[in-house]
């Protein structure tokens, strides 16, 4: 038991100290968070000021820099523009230590800046220029020490910095000035990015912004102050050549100031807030210094805080719950002190919510797992579609290698085709050769013929020869014989022997050289002969080796012949596949397409929207030539089988015009002063969207193609139909609208409080009814709903008479001797402002009944009614907007035109909080039973319960963004064909 305890024993207490340093660390943290949270709401004084007096108690910035850091200032825009306002007030109220102890973190403000510098839109670009404040700043601060952070010094102070030295006014002179235009700057892209649909003076998201204006508003009269005296130092010292540079600078800010405090004083949000100072018109003029003494400091002037009221003008008027952490940690905040005394209440309580925390924590902890195992989960199967994209992309490659080899293939057997030709060719060179051989051969053979045959002549007189010397030696022996006889004559015998045989010896001799040339001759003749016939057999054998060859060649070509075809036959089948697949997938298209824009027809946020007879009468045109181009493609396609192109082409230009042709359809028929008529267009607008559907469908069923012309027609008759209703539309609007315009307008007032009564009777009606025949929740809700709406109608009728004798009034004042029908005529635009504002007020009154009557009936949504009461809020805001514009400022009229539009604004904000009241009752009462469910159950609805809260924010994100783009449409279409001035409206609102 003692070993159990030991560690208890050894763990050494906290000190009072130590306590008293971890419960303000925490009361810092909870301010810190309170102040700089992920809602779009301007930050709260009171959380600020607890910040502040942390930096006092602390002396110093250090527990809210380490508090500061933990925060998400780079994943959500709304905490890091919360963080630089809330750094800038401590910069300026906090304690002395803070600004040096901030600039170590200054690289942090600018990394901040860097990287919400690429979210062009929104508060990137204001995130980024406002820490480029806060870093000009730091530097300010750095090179002046002496100025503290609210910049306030008397003037003996700023002497002092000064040093009585030119040079140090100089530079000081040029470091106010990139102080000043900093602020100038950003104070300028906060006003650029307001707009008249979400973000403005009245609304949280637009108060949010202008809160840090405040900060720059006393920053920058401190500035202003102190340039003007150093500037006149400086004239007073140095010529006037040498500070044109700074007077030129000086005045442009001037300028740019100026208009900076007209502008924050126009603005509501500002009227409670802070006191604005109003500079001169003309800036002080240095060159005369005697102006010093007519200069006037600038103040500004906080009213003292009051924390009920501050708290309840910053709550935004469409937020009913209370965002802001109360309950045991405010308690606990409360009760811990200074003294570091502590009840065993608070402790008890502590450790309660320290359990909660850890609770909450691990709670996040496993939601951060879930988180990472799943985005782990996302990752593999992305690498494992990569895998299965790498392998495609491979065989692919490897299909296009085997293509490119088969391609090689084909130009080498048509390198080998041109071998062929050239073996043809030295085939003939061959014959050519071997017939030249041949007649060569034959005429050698005739020369022998010819030689052996002159062999047998000389043979014949070799034997001539031979019998002659046969004969001579029998002369000699007749001779030798006869010696006896004729020894006188054996000289003569011997000498005429001798000449006899030299001469036969000299015969033989040269038949014997005769006989060896011959023979000779016959051998070369013999070698040539056989060479011949050599080489006459290896012409024939490469003869055959060619033919053969030709023949293999001839086999192959065939087969490749056969082979391009084919492949040519597949690739060309593989084409019109593709092709027919583009087209299915274009005509799907293109369904959607006109699809949606049949649906826009019916979206009532279209019914603001106005389009001109006049632009639309220029759109069938090309509506009927593209729907000519489809009908000629598709009949080519039908004639050959094989023309997809053309279709592929015409289809989606046809769908992209036809879209068009029907959302200005419908946006024109909102001019029709006779509403059943413009129902008629676009009703007629729905119709040719139908038939080009049908259209559309008979192209994509190859069964019903040749149905296709005839609906080819039938649309482009539809489309004639709609052109003539516009045509005749603009007719009427053009015909005397400016002449009878005053009866229009009585028309319209009078149509608008017959609209105005006809709700209110029918919401009566709906009351007395749900009554009757509802009980329990749903007759508290129906209740609630009908009286909110009854009290809107109220207010709305109200404001409708206040808004009639304004307008009269200004008739009897305006039109002077002349009558009231010239009054009107003179004044088009603004009587064009006031039909359109009536006609606005009656739509939405009618909208707001049809909207009422759903939710009563259980068919339509609290969204809905919450919209309704919106848009017929805006619409008597037009109302007001256009009677104020021409009416005299001091007007009781005016005055009590005001406090009906105050009631009006009251009665909506009363609709909009009963209808989400009424939601909350409904889900209360509608709540999901979880108790039966098992734990995989359990798990499985709490996905897909995250799945379709993410969708559904995806969804109310697009939808906002679908929202502004038609409401600055219809503020730019209202400003230019209604004949009223947005930016007056703007001002005045």
């Amino acid at each position: 038991m003692a070993s159990l305890s030991l560690p208890r024993v050894l763990q050494q207490r906290k000190t009072s100290l130590e306590i008293e340093r971890e419960n303000f660390e925490k009361c810092q943290a909870i301010s810190i968070g309170k102040a700089v949270n992920q809602i779009e709401n301007p930050v709260k004084e009171k959380h600020v000021r607890s910040t502040i007096i942390g930096t006092f108690h602390e002396k110093g910035g250090a527990t809210f820099w380490s508090c500061v850091l933990r925060l998400p200032l780079q994943e959500n825009r709304i905490v890091a523009w919360k963080f630089c306002h809330v750094l800038h007030k401590v910069l300026r109220e906090g304690h002395p230590h803070v600004i040096p102890h901030s600039q170590r973190h200054r690289g942090k403000i600018e990394d901040l800046g860097k990287l919400w510098v690429h979210l062009r839109e929104g508060y990137g670009k204001l995130i980024q220029l406002y820490c480029q404040l806060l870093i000009t700043k730091l530097d300010f601060h750095r090179r002046n020490p002496r100025f503290p952070g609210n910049l306030q010094v008397t003037k003996e102070e700023l002497e002092s910095i000064g040093e009585n030295d030119i040079n140090n006014y100089f530079q000081m002179s040029v470091e106010m000035f990139d102080y000043m235009d900093e602020i100038l700057t950003l104070q300028s892209a906060i006003f650029g990015s307001l707009d008249m649909s979400r973000a403005n003076s009245m609304t949280s998201s637009g108060q949010c912004r202008l809160a840090p204006l405040i900060p720059c508003i006393q920053d920058s009269s401190q500035l202003y102050d102190y340039c003007v005296k150093i500037l006149f130092k400086l004239h007073a010292s140095l010529p006037p050549d040498t500070l044109a540079g700074h007077r030129d600078r000086f005045l442009k800010q001037f300028r740019s100031l100026r208009q900076f405090y007209l502008s924050a004083n126009t603005l509501q949000y500002f009227k409670n807030l802070i006191q604005i100072p109003l500079l001169p018109e003309n800036p002080p003029n240095f060159l005369v210094q005697s102006d010093l003494g007519s200069y006037v400091t600038p103040v500004v002037i906080l009213p003292p805080e009051d924390t009920s009221t501050s708290e309840s003008d910053n709550v935004d008027s469409s937020s009913l719950v209370d965002t802001s952490d109360t309950g045991s940690t405010g308690e606990l905040v409360d009760l811990v002190h200074h003294n570091g005394s502590i009840s065993p209440d608070v402790l008890a309580e502590r450790d309660n919510l320290i359990e909660h925390l850890q609770t909450e924590l691990s709670r996040l902890r496993m939601e951060v797992r879930r988180m990472v195992a799943e985005h782990n989960r996302k990752v593999e199967e992305l690498k494992e579609r990569i895998n299965e994209l790498e392998t495609t992309l491979a065989t692919r490659e490897s299909e296009l290698l085997q293509e490119r080899q088969l391609k090689d293939d084909l130009l080498l057997q048509t390198e080998d085709m041109s071998k062929y030709q050239e073996m043809e060719k030295r085939t003939k060179a061959t014959e050519e050769k071997f017939s030249k051989l041949k007649d060569i051969y034959t005429k050698l053979r005739e020369e022998h013929v010819q030689l052996i045959r002159q062999k047998a002549d000389v043979d014949k007189q070799l034997d001539k020869a031979k019998t002659s010397y046969e004969e001579a030696e029998k002369s000699k022996m007749e001779a030798v014989s006869k010696l006896t006889e004729a020894v006188n004559e054996k000289r003569k015998v011997e000498d005429s022997l001798q000449q006899t045989s030299s001469q036969a010896r000299a015969e033989l001799e040269a038949l014997q050289a005769a006989q060896e040339a011959v023979e000779s001759e016959k051998l070369s003749l013999a070698s040539k002969m056989d060479w011949v016939v050599n080489e006459k057999s290896i012409l024939e054998g490469e003869l055959q080796d060619l033919l053969s060859q030709k023949e293999d060649l001839d086999v192959r070509l065939r087969e490749m012949e056969e082979r391009m075809q084919a492949m040519e036959t597949r690739l060309h089948r593989e084409n019109l596949d593709r092709l027919y697949h583009l087209l299915v997938t274009c005509i799907s298209q293109a369904e959607a397409m006109v699809k949606k824009a049949v649906h826009e027809v019916d979206n009532p946020a279209l019914s603001a929207v106005v389009c001109t007879p006049d632009y639309f009468q220029s759109l069938p045109e090309p509506v009927l030539k593209s729907l000519d181009d489809l009908d000629s493609s598709f009949a080519k396609f039908i004639s050959d089988g094989t023309s997809l192109q053309g279709l592929v082409n015409t289809v989606p230009l046809m769908a992209h015009l036809l879209s068009t042709y029907l959302i200005q359809g419908k946006t024109t028929s909102n001019k029709s002063p006779d509403i059943e008529f413009g129902e008629h267009i676009a009703d007629m607008c729905k119709v040719v969207g139908n038939e080009s559907l049908t259209l559309l469908a008979n192209l994509k069923d190859t069964d019903k193609a040749n149905q296709v012309p005839d609906n080819v027609t039938t649309v482009k008759t539809r489309v004639v139909e709609v052109a003539d209703m516009v045509a005749k539309l603009s007719g009427a609007i053009k015909g005397d609208s400016v002449e009878r315009i005053e009866e229009m307008l009585e028309d319209e007032l009078s149509a608008m409080d017959k609209a105005i009564e006809e709700a209110a009777k029918r919401i009566e009606d709906m009351l007395n009814k749900s009554r009757q025949a509802d009980s329990g929740i749903k007759l508290e809700v129906n209740e609630k709903i009908l009286d909110s709406c009854t009290n809107l109608m109220k207010a709305i009728r109200l404001l409708v008479q206040k808004s009639r004798l304004l307008q009269a009034e200004i008739v009897a004042q305006g039109k002077g001797t002349a009558s009231a029908k010239e009054f009107y005529k003179r004044n088009h635009q603004w009587t064009e402002g006031l039909i359109s504002a009536a006609k606005s007020v009656g739509v939405g009154a009618k909208f707001l009944l049809t909207a009422a009557d759903k939710v009563v009936s259980g068919q339509g949504k609290f969204e809905q009614l919450v919209v309704a009461s919106q848009e017929i809020a805006a619409s008597t805001a037009q109302l007001v907007v256009a009677s104020r514009v021409k009416a005299d400022r001091n007007s009781s009229n005016l005055l009590e035109l005001s406090k009906a539009s105050k009631g009006v604004t009251q009665a909506t904000g009363q609709v909009v909080a009963t209808s989400k009241s009424c939601s909350q009752m409904v889900d209360d009462n509608e709540e999901l039973d979880v108790s039966g469910l098992s734990l995989h159950q359990a798990k499985r609805l709490e996905m897909e319960s995250q799945v379709r809260v993410i969708e559904l924010e995806a969804s109310l994100q697009q939808e906002r963004l679908r929202l502004s783009a038609l409401r600055r449409q219809h503020y730019q279409l209202a400003g230019e064909v209604e004949g009223w001035d947005p930016v007056a409206i703007k001002e005045n609102v």
